[in-house]
């Protein structure tokens, strides 16, 4: 809830962009009103002009995040080198390599190209809030 904060304060919200892939708003985690709920916080979080999700359709099969979630960390200080955060279910790892840090950002860029643009992915958002409420 801290970190969400971030993105509503008042003076520089945090910017953020998400790819989510759409089995996520298709498998129930604990029950249909927390599914809903879930939905409606997404939905909510798409009227923010400093956030941006988009929704990787399962037909677009296999794709650069197959092998787990990471999220590239980019600050606005000069002099605080960008870092890829990549968790795993037992450990977690900082990659602050200008090359691996490179290889991730072309890895998102191919997941945005390849997931549906913002507004159809809050259409779809909303589908599945409805298909849960």
């Amino acid at each position: 809830m801290t970190r969400q904060k971030l993105l509503t304060q008042e003076d520089n919200p945090l910017r953020f962009w998400t790819v989510i892939d759409e089995a996520v708003l298709n498998r129930v985690v604990g029950s249909p009103s927390i599914m809903a709920a879930q939905c409606e916080s997404l939905l909510k979080a798409t009227d923010l002009p400093n956030v941006n999700i988009q929704v990787l359709p399962s037909a677009s099969g296999a794709h650069p995040a197959s092998a787990g979630p990471f999220s590239i960390m980019e600050f606005r200080e000069p002099y605080d080198p960008d870092v890829v955060y990549v968790e795993s279910m037992t450990s977690s790892l900082y990659v602050e390599s200008d090359v691996e840090i490179y290889r991730y950002t072309l890895a998102f860029d191919h997941l945005r190209a390849a997931a549906l643009g913002p507004d159809e992915s809050k259409t779809l958002i909303a589908r599945a809030a409805e298909r849960f409420s």
